[in-house]
Parts: structure tokens; sequence; C-alpha cells
């Protein structure tokens, strides 16, 4: 075993050596001021859109639009929590915790804490925050745990998981709240603009639109604003090996690529995903800029080939397809099937 771990362990050092001769891991924040740019001038579009169309249920078209927006700002602020931007720590933070605290209302030191975790242990029950037994269960072992209402859904899981993923955002900042009011200390910044968030949204809403017409807007807002990001995690994990201690000599490389799965697709989806339809490439480099992950694809998939491990690529739909075909044998008393 120690053998085979430390040749999986020099494969990945090979590659490595690959990509930073390409030069593939290197930062420029000046390539992503054409990014920065796009989305001032949406927010801007969105608000004087929203302002000048006044009260009128052809809002709710507003509330999808700004779902994208907030969207699109979370994949900036994703980027930016993996320091994929700048060369320094302190200005990626930065940039994080204004576009997440302030643009979206979500902690960005809760997402970093929570997602550096997922990294580390991709879909590994236990460790992986991602794969907690929640209303979902993502095992059979946390399917037979489920009681009461959630075990019927435990049972019909892959017809429920589509709306529930409009609960999605709503889900990301109660779970961020609950940690800043547990643990407020150091975190008075986040605070402070999570609240400048809350304020100036509900002002601005409640300044421009009858109280039901704000509900409604809210509602979908938030509503299609959770499906568009659980769509985009969706196909990345869900349906692939579920590794647990028995696989501890898989090695980093091996793990990564096993767990993660990449949709096709291009420059379309890629931009409508944040570059996170290449999962593989990027669980490997998490610090790789979002821009390079479809430029290191052909000497990952290449390297990979190389060594007998398994890649897996697949269309938008049959990625949804896979995960629901798993969710669907994930029951209480059955077998888990990947």
């Amino acid at each position: 075993m120690p053998a085979a771990t430390d040749q999986r362990a020099s494969e990945y050092s090979q590659l490595m050596a690959e990509v930073r001769q390409a030069r593939l891991l290197d930062r420029s924040a000046v390539r992503y001021l054409p990014r920065l740019a796009v989305l001032s001038v949406m927010v801007v579009v969105g608000v004087t859109a929203f302002v000048w169309l006044g009260q009128s249920w052809w809002q709710l078209v507003i509330a999808a639009y700004f779902a994208v927006v907030f969207a699109q700002l979370g994949f900036l602020g994703h980027d930016a929590g993996h320091q994929q931007i700048f060369r320094n720590r302190r200005w990626n933070d930065l940039l994080g915790v204004l576009v997440s605290d302030l643009g979206i209302g979500l902690s960005y030191g809760w997402w970093v804490d929570k997602h550096t975790l997922h990294h580390r242990h991709p879909n590994e029950v236990g460790r992986d925050p991602d794969v907690k037994r929640t209303v979902l269960a993502w095992n059979a072992d946390q399917a037979d745990e489920q009681r009461g209402v959630l075990r019927f859904v435990a049972r019909h899981q892959a017809a429920f998981f589509f709306p529930f993923l409009a609960f999605e955002a709503l889900n990301l900042q109660v779970g961020s709240l609950r940690t800043l009011i547990a643990k407020p200390r150091g975190r008075g910044v986040e605070i402070a603009l999570l609240v400048a968030h809350a304020v100036g949204c509900t002002a601005l809403v409640l300044l421009v639109l009858p109280p039901v017409q704000a509900i409604a807007f809210v509602s979908v807002q938030q509503a299609l604003l959770g499906l568009y990001l659980g769509s985009s995690f969706a196909p990345n994990h869900k349906g692939m090996p579920m590794p647990d201690e028995n696989d501890a000599g898989l090695g980093f490389l091996r793990r990564q690529v096993l767990t993660s799965r990449n949709v096709r697709g291009g420059r379309g989806i890629a931009t409508i995903f944040g570059g996170l339809n290449y999962q593989i490439e990027h669980h490997l480099f998490p610090s790789m800029p979002s821009r390079n992950l479809r430029r290191v694809q052909p000497m990952v998939k290449s390297f990979c080939a190389a060594h007998g491990v398994s890649y897996t690529e697949t269309g938008l739909f049959d990625s949804y397809a896979r995960a629901l075909r798993y969710l669907r044998g994930v029951r209480p008393g059955v077998a888990t099937q990947a």
C-alpha cells in the first residue's frame, strides 16, 4: 500500500509539473476585468429597469433576471474564494466579501470554510458537508435514519430533488447566518455587510412595489436563484462514487477525478455555470483561474487515459439523469447504487 500511495502521489506531481510549465496556474486580475465590467453593467441595468418599470407584475421578469445576476456574482465569489483572481490573498478575500456578503447576502467566510471541506473530502459521507444528511439522503444508511415525513421523502427523493432546489439559496443564507450568530467574533465586517445587503434590498423593493408584489418578487428571485445554483452543482458529483475509509489509498488525483463529473458544452455551458462544468479540472487545480480550465482539460484527459483513471464527461441532461437515477436508488432498506 505505501508503494502504491507514493506512486499515485508521484503521478499528480508529474501532472502538476506539466500544468505549471504551461503557466495555466498564473493569476491575473486584469483578465477578470471584462467579467467584472459585465457584471457591474448587469447590476446597473437591472436596478434601472426595476425602478423604471415600477408597480407591475412584469417585475417578475426582472426577478428572474436578478436570479441570474446573483448566481453569476456567486460564481465570481467562488473564484475569489479559491484565490483565482489576485496574487494576493487579501485582495481575493476583499473581493469575495464584497461580492458575497454585500452583493448576494451570503457569508463569504462561512462558505469558504464549508467549501474547503468539500474539496478535501469530495463525496465522502461524514466529511464532505455537501453529502450531509438533511432533507435528502445520499446513501442507504442516511436514508434508513430518516423519520416521519423525511422518510417518505427518502422513498421518493428523485421526484423531490429539483423542487427542493428552489429553496437552496435560502438554505445557504440561513446556514451562513446561523454560523455568524453562533460565532460572531471577528466577523463584524461580514455582519455589517450582510445587514447592509438585507436593509438595502428590502428598502429598494418596498419603495418601488406594494407589499404583495414585493413578496412575489423576492420569492421568485430567491426560488430561481436556488434552482440555478443547485442545477449548477448537481451535475458535478451526484451519482459519482462515494469513497469511505477503505479508499484511503486512492491518492489525491484519483479521489478528485473519480468523484467528479464534467459536463460537455464548451464556452456556452462554461459561461452559464461559471466554469463549474470543468469540475474534474477544478478539483485537481482549485486555484487555477476558471478561464484556464478548458485549456487544461486535454492535458488531464490524456493523463488519465495514460494512467488508467476513469474520466467521466457527459452532456448536461445526461448528468441530471444520472444524478436522479442515483437518488432513485437511495431508499430506506435498499442498497445504494452508484
